[in-house]
């Protein structure tokens, strides 16, 4: 039985990444039911050139046009699979919208994820960036990847441990090609202590007189920083954060504290290392709201590069390299992406 999909060709990218940018695909397949892959592969992708798999387009930046198939998942289901009535497990497919999944999973009386509330993207991306926000990673709460791998024609469910994460990492980012992520199980408490370290949640908290906070008011409260802090994509074409914070080696990290003793930082796990706040570097090179015709950089927030309408994503990403280069000649500190970039390399 064929598997059901749609298949377009030449097919205009632009409302399907959030930086609102211009790009074709040559061949655009969507996929309704990931168990048909193999299918879609035999049929679809010509052997030798990976697909691009393209989710909610958020966390990339087209530099130039794909070379190759783009491939979409279109399913987008998420059901409790099993519940111990202290932890559940709840199983999403990689479409699933990523804000609407965590704010379902508030509504089965789960806790976990509301500090990652409004990401953009989808299920599918969480883990292979390995999201976080305000104190919270996804990978803390993964508890298996579901992926396909082309090579083999094989669907695995690789556990948390399997999966290598880090900091805005992982085994499915490093070896962009080799799975399909297709969904995702979580594990989830039924009743959890909150996470409200970072202080703008706290803040948010306070101000509305809320001192012992339930998971849906930290949802709600991360929500109103994030839309006060970060521009809207539907608004203004944005992929979030572009760059990451730079971890850089403790001694470094000591030297730059004496000579900038504004400079935030925050600490890794690790004693060697220590990250730092790629927005205070880069507001600090001068660049928030700074503007190159229609590329430029919001003036709510140094880490987030903006299209104002008519940028190219080569002229996007031509600014992002001109502010790496200005962090690394200040402060010696090097700057990497956080979206992934197609049709040219950093």
């Amino acid at each position: 039985m064929s598997v059901a999909c749609r298949v377009s060709r030449d097919a205009d990218l632009r409302a399907r990444n959030t930086f609102g940018v211009a790009a074709r695909a040559p061949v655009l397949v969507e996929v309704d039911d990931a168990s048909g892959l193999a299918e879609v592969f035999a049929r679809h992708v010509p052997a030798g050139l990976p697909p691009l798999v393209l989710g909610g387009g958020s966390n990339l930046l087209f530099a130039g046009d794909p070379a190759g198939v783009v491939l979409s998942l279109q399913a987008a289901g998420m059901r409790i699979t099993a519940d111990d009535g202290t932890h559940a497990i709840v199983r999403a497919d990689a479409g699933a919208h990523w804000h609407a999944f965590v704010r379902w999973t508030l509504d089965q009386g789960l806790s976990g994820l509301e500090n990652l509330a409004l990401i953009p993207g989808t299920v599918g991306a969480a883990p292979i960036q390995n999201i976080g926000a305000y104190g919270v990673e996804v990978q803390e709460f993964v508890h298996l990847v579901e992926a396909f791998e082309p090579a083999s024609g094989d669907r695995l469910r690789l556990a948390r441990a399997d999966c290598a994460f880090a900091y805005r990492d992982s085994l499915f980012k490093r070896e962009t090609d080799r799975f399909i992520v297709t969904a995702v199980e979580f594990r989830l408490p039924r009743e959890a202590a909150v996470r409200i370290d970072y202080a703008g949640v706290r803040e948010a908290l306070a101000a509305d007189g809320i001192e012992s906070p339930t998971p849906m008011q930290v949802f709600e409260a991360v929500c109103t920083i994030r839309r006060r802090k970060l521009p809207d994509p539907a608004a203004i074409g944005n992929a979030g954060s572009f760059f990451k914070n730079p971890i850089v080696a403790t001694a470094r990290a000591d030297a730059l504290a004496s000579a900038h003793p504004q400079l935030p930082q925050f600490h890794t796990g690790d004693e060697a290392t220590r990250k730092l706040s790629a927005a205070w570097l880069i507001d600090a090179c001068g660049w928030k709201g700074h503007r190159d015709g229609d590329a430029g950089v919001s003036a709510q927030h140094a880490l987030v590069l903006v299209n104002h309408g008519g940028a190219t994503g080569a002229q996007l990403l031509a600014l992002a390299r001109r502010i790496a280069a200005s962090v690394r000649e200040r402060f010696g500190v090097a700057l990497e992406p956080e979206p992934r970039i197609v049709g040219e390399r950093w």
